[in-house]
């Protein structure tokens, strides 16, 4: 049922309750599982953030330790990094890899209209090429 799923990861409390869920659902369905972490490119007018969690170093070792993760539990899981506006990276990613599922965590910004508007989930589940699993 899910050939591949794509599961966007971070530095979220909620990401990490969900590699539960995904793991379930990979050993489950026997699943290609892949991992994406997405860098936010800058808004031009503004200056690039010493941010040390946005570094390349800090994303490869995100992905690693993930991949880490799932290892323990017997799963193989290949990782992509990519750069951009993260909702509409993570939709293109699973386009590009035919992805049967996206398994994401919930920031939960609350039932505000600007929670909603401005959530990456809400964005993804708008515009996914699949359907999207959201991890309270």
């Amino acid at each position: 049922m899910f050939k591949t799923v794509l599961f966007p990861v971070d530095q979220s409390r909620e990401a990490r309750e969900a590699a539960d869920v995904v793991a379930n659902i990979v050993q489950k369905y026997g699943s290609r599982l892949v991992l994406l972490s997405v860098v936010e490119e800058p808004e031009v007018e503004e200056s690039p953030r010493p941010d040390a969690m946005n570094s390349p170093q800090a994303v490869a070792e995100l992905l690693k330790t993930a991949q880490n993760l799932f290892a323990e539990l017997g799963i193989q899981a290949e990782i992509i990094e990519q750069t951009g506006k993260v909702a509409f990276t993570i939709c293109d990613v699973a386009d590009e890899m035919d992805a049967d599922l996206i398994v994401m965590g919930c920031r939960g910004l609350g039932l505000t209209e600007e929670g909603v508007s401005e959530s990456v989930t809400n964005r993804v589940i708008n515009l996914a090429p699949c359907p999207v699993l959201v991890v309270p």
